[in-house]
């Protein structure tokens, strides 16, 4: 019995963990301010084989984004790097492995927070899937990292039209935005064909998150944050 409550209060708080940490993001940097003309457009996963075209993309465009590479990409391909750095884009860590924080030893997460593209202290960390564990925090204020998150899913990872996907981020997009998508699958391209010229409709410049200024996120803005994508589960959509 009481081994079975031992569990059911490490899964609660396990459960908690992951409601304020990467559901509501509290403390983490989330978005910008609401009264400026701007986003930021954040890549993970890269560098790959799409990164120079996505590069050609922005360019075309002059827009300016954040990539969050992960290290076996970034040192198994330094000319990709050099490409983003080139490129004046923010280049910023997505840790060492692609796994949940939570199905991580301790040591392994602490390695996560270790890295970093620049090879220095500070700069941002982005938790792959968004995860936290009760250490992630810790590790991240031990090397003076902040972590980022972000307030509007591109979902460019599902299996649907690019057009679909970059008009349901034109749907819900607004000043200070920080929109998710990745550097990697292949309806990225196509999707930021459609939406880099909305954004522009809106009169929303795509910036880097430093160029954006995102602070950490309060309780208000976290419960929204857990709430967002709500009316469109239920079927209702904000008009554009």
């Amino acid at each position: 019995m009481r081994l079975l409550r031992a569990l059911a209060l490490l899964m609660g708080g396990l459960a908690l963990t992951d409601l304020l940490l990467r559901s509501m993001s509290l403390g983490a940097l989330v978005h910008g301010p609401r009264d400026r003309s701007r986003v930021a457009l954040t890549f993970d996963d890269g560098p790959s084989e799409r990164t120079a075209a996505l590069l050609e993309v922005l360019a075309r465009h002059r827009a300016r984004a954040t990539f969050f590479v992960l290290r076996g990409a970034a040192e198994g391909h330094p000319e990709r790097m050099r490409a983003l750095e080139q490129s004046g884009h923010q280049v910023e860590s997505h840790g060492v492995v692609h796994r949940h924080a939570l199905l991580l030893p301790p040591w392994t997460e602490r390695a996560q927070l270790a890295w970093h593209p620049a090879r220095s202290r500070g700069g941002l960390y982005r938790p792959p899937h968004g995860g936290h564990s009760p250490l992630t925090r810790l590790f991240a204020a031990a090397y003076g990292r902040r972590v980022a998150m972000w307030d509007l899913e591109g979902q460019d990872w599902l299996d649907r039209d690019p057009r679909a996907l970059a008009e349901r981020i034109l749907r819900y997009v607004q000043p200070g935005s920080v929109i998710l998508l990745h550097d990697g699958p292949a309806r990225t391209l196509p999707l930021l064909e459609v939406l880099l010229p909305g954004l522009e409709q809106r009169g929303l410049e795509p910036v880097t998150l430093e160029e954006l200024g995102a602070g950490p996120q309060g309780w208000a803005g976290g419960v929204r944050r857990a709430l967002q994508g709500l009316p469109e589960m239920l079927g209702r959509h904000r008009s554009t």
